[in-house]
């Protein structure tokens, strides 16, 4: 089996987040808290529990505070002592157990989706023969694993995790006017939808483009699909999307109670 933490997972951080702005007015989306840490904490996490370790950040809006965030990594997560003359820092004991590889790469301030994972791939792929995808406001339970060793075993350059999510709306089934049944959250049907967990073959490149209008969502993706290359991994568990100011109370109220589904068994 191949080594999970030589694949590098790249995460799309740069994006506006303007459905969240109460939120993001300060701070990018990834860095949005749930809990007592941001997001995209959670989600480095998720992938780190199932032995991917190598991360790429593409950063564009307020890309600094994310820079600082692991620049200052250890001293916020320990106690350090700082040498006010000499304004060297000593950290005592490191107190987290990430061991994670992380790099921040500037991908522009408004470049598209796709644009941001060409540049980076671009500087930082290097031999990988696959690599993953991802947001910077997503979180499921799913077995990145799993969905790896599928994404190896069918050939095809790309898998997309495909996820059957209930509609926030009540759902009603009628005759004429009566209604005959009533369901709060319904699933999709057999419907299922794009839930942002990517995993490539290096080829996938070739798709992409680093013009800042490259859309990962339009023309790559169409393209790989229309050319029999993209393959879905079915997951019905857990998946959420951080989309606005309710989103977020809910992920915070699953992680706060306790109950947050992704959250890693160790």
């Amino acid at each position: 089996m191949l080594d999970h933490q030589d694949v590098p997972v790249f995460i799309l951080c740069g994006g506006l987040g303007t459905r969240l702005k109460e939120e993001t007015e300060h701070r990018p989306k990834p860095m949005v808290p749930v809990g007592d840490r941001p997001i995209l904490w959670h989600i480095m996490r998720a992938y780190s529990a199932h032995g991917f370790r190598r991360f790429v950040l593409c950063l564009g809006f307020k890309g600094q505070v994310i820079k600082d965030y692991f620049l200052n990594y250890a001293a916020l997560n320990s106690d350090f002592t700082v040498d006010l003359k000499t304004n060297d820092v000593r950290v005592h004991s490191v107190d987290h157990d990430q061991d994670w590889s992380v790099t921040l790469a500037s991908t522009g301030e408004l470049n598209m989706t796709g644009s941001r994972v060409a540049q980076a791939a671009g500087r930082y792929l290097g031999d990988a023969e696959n690599f993953a995808v991802t947001y910077g406001d997503g979180l499921t339970d799913v077995n990145f694993g799993d969905e790896f060793e599928h994404h190896r075993s069918h050939g095809r350059i790309g898998t997309v995790l495909g996820v059957n999510p209930p509609t926030r709306f009540g759902q009603l089934k009628y005759e004429g006017d009566q209604v005959l049944k009533f369901d709060e959250k319904p699933e999709l049907s057999e419907d299922r939808i794009n839930a942002g967990f990517f995993f490539f073959r290096r080829e996938f490149v070739e798709y992409l483009s680093t013009d800042p209008d490259c859309v990962l969502e339009r023309q790559p993706l169409i393209r790989l699909a229309e050319d029999g290359q993209l393959e879905m991994f079915r997951h019905d568990g857990f998946w959420a999307c951080m989309d606005t100011q309710r989103d977020r109370e809910y992920l915070d109220g699953l992680w706060s109670g306790g109950k947050a589904p992704w959250k890693p068994a160790r």
